[in-house]
């Protein structure tokens, strides 16, 4: 930064704008005073990179650097296309996005087919490009585990953010060493069943055992041992959470959804969520308040959206029924 100087004759008045600033009120604000007069009034002349006090004229900086765009944009798609940033880091990805790939179409800019001469020349250029992109442990790893994630998690129907929260946690589990001796599945799925957990999406370990084709013993002991190797704070996942879930499955009227809270919540008071699968419960107070609220729905919708029988239903809701007083 060169030094700050007051130039001779007229004070300067540069084609900027004058900026008043604020009053010093904030204690993370620092106001820009002149070290001359100590005036508020501070020009930026964005054609010459200066500071220039309004008032005596001293020039407080100058080679200001600019970092915005030296282009125009008038609309969201120009602005996208005239954009020289890379996209944003994909932790789903292996190689979270950023590696240079070569595509499978074989032909050349203008969409004419090549020759076979070059085709085999782009088959030996991805087979080692594919080979030198996974060379340790780890990557080799992260290129099964991360696909086996994106798949379950696409068949949970898990947002983005969901998959990008729970590919990082995956890394983390691997950089830490915790996958060595253990089967890739089971950590994906303790690993997709904690980051629900800790988003307080409603998935239980049946569901995640269903898809992922892992035993839900294997999952909730591969889950304590993260938990406890990581020294996590899961939150606890209780049946309400499956409420606004299995509500908007079987589309029910907003009278039916209130007479559930209802319900579930005297259900708490009585002690009788203690020691019984949540999934039961709700499904039980669901059939009870669609018969109390005439929301047909049948024992049969109901279980199908739970994951529980019909004949858990019948078990559940007389029970429940007698104990809150509840005439069907």
């Amino acid at each position: 930064m060169a030094a700050a100087i007051i130039r001779k004759g007229k004070k300067k008045q540069p084609q900027g704008g004058v900026e008043e600033q604020p009053a010093a009120g904030r204690e993370e604000y620092k106001p820009l005073v002149c070290p001359n007069c100590g005036s508020r009034r501070i020009v930026r002349d964005y054609e010459r990179g200066e500071l220039v006090c309004a008032d005596c004229g001293l020039v407080i900086t100058e080679r200001m650097l600019d970092y915005g765009a030296e282009w125009r944009a008038f609309s969201s798609e120009e602005l996208r296309g005239k954009a020289r940033g890379g996209s944003p880091v994909k932790y789903i990805r292996p190689d979270k996005g950023l590696t240079t790939e070569i595509d499978l179409y074989n032909r050349d800019i203008r969409g004419i087919k090549i020759s076979g001469k070059k085709v085999a020349q782009l088959s030996r250029m991805r087979k080692w490009h594919k080979r030198s992109s996974v060379s340790t442990s780890i990557e080799r790893n992260l290129m099964i585990a991360l696909n086996e994630l994106d798949r379950i998690a696409s068949y949970m129907n898990l947002s983005k953010e969901v998959r990008e929260d729970a590919a990082l946690f995956y890394r983390n589990v691997a950089e830490k060493g915790l996958v060595r001796g253990r089967l890739i599945e089971n950590v994906v799925s303790a690993v997709l069943y904690a980051t629900c957990r800790k988003h307080n999406i409603a998935r239980t370990l049946d569901e995640i055992a269903r898809v992922s084709g892992v035993d839900r013993k294997e999952i909730g002991r591969t889950f304590r041992f993260i938990a406890h190797e990581l020294e996590m704070k899961v939150p606890l996942s209780g049946p309400e959470q499956l409420i606004p879930r299995v509500a908007s499955m079987l589309k029910l009227k907003s009278s039916t959804v209130d007479k559930i809270n209802e319900l579930y919540a005297n259900a708490i008071k009585k002690g009788l969520v203690m020691g019984r699968g949540p999934q039961g419960i709700i499904a039980a107070i669901v059939y009870i308040s669609c018969k109390m609220m005439g929301d047909k729905k049948t024992q049969k919708e109901i279980a199908d959206a739970l994951g529980v029988t019909e004949v858990t239903i019948r078990n559940r809701y007389k029970e429940i029924a007698d104990q809150l007083g509840v005439d069907i």
